[in-house]
């Protein structure tokens, strides 16, 4: 899962806040409308680093449960900053909530789409929640957004070869992962698998 800092994007590893009602015809939570003069992008921007810190740099429960509310906050500034949608969608995925955690990466993929991090993190829902086929098709479109996108890569080659459908393209992002993968883990568990592949 991949959360999205703002000069940073924040690699957490591999393996609710209720908004009282105000009154009306003031904002009183983040999926509440909100007229362009009444967004807070900067503010939603720095609600968003801190909580990017908290996950960077804390564990837990608690820790998920301040991210949150900092993300909440965030959206309440800023309806439209995807960069917090994506991170409250990891918080989400982290707390076993798929449906809201799909419903955030969904938000953060409108918004930014140009950036893989929100297919990505969209396509592990999918994959934890048993939708297989349609896992696979969204880390494809991660990689027909940036094709270079080693996380995705990744993520992708290691579902292929859990399910057993390798393909052609396997092998080929599997030396590539040997070579060039995000972490020396990576590297071994790629030449791991070639190996047991070239012994068949």
């Amino acid at each position: 899962m991949r959360t999205i800092g703002t000069a940073i994007i924040l690699a957490i590893a591999f393996g609710k806040v209720g908004l009282s009602t105000g009154c009306s015809g003031t904002r009183s939570g983040p999926y509440q409308p909100a007229s362009e003069r009444s967004r807070d992008t900067e503010q939603a921007q720095k609600l968003t680093q801190q909580a990017a810190k908290v996950m960077r740099e804390e564990d837990g429960a608690e820790a998920l449960d301040r991210a949150e509310k900092l993300l909440l906050d965030a959206l309440t500034a800023d309806l439209y900053h995807g960069p917090a949608h994506n991170n409250l969608g990891v918080v989400y995925l982290q707390k076993g909530m798929l449906y809201e955690a799909a419903n955030e990466f969904e938000w953060a993929r409108k918004l930014m789409p140009g950036h893989p991090d929100p297919r990505m993190n969209l396509a592990l829902t999918l994959e934890q929640a048993g939708q297989i086929e349609q896992a696979i098709e969204t880390y494809m479109t991660a990689l027909e957004t940036y094709p270079g996108h080693m996380p995705t890569i990744q993520a992708l080659t290691r579902l292929e070869l859990y399910e057993q459908r390798q393909i052609p393209e396997t092998i080929d992002r599997l030396n590539l992962i040997a070579l060039r993968g995000d972490s020396d883990v990576w590297q071994a568990w790629a030449q791991q698998q070639l190996a047991r592949l070239s012994a068949r």
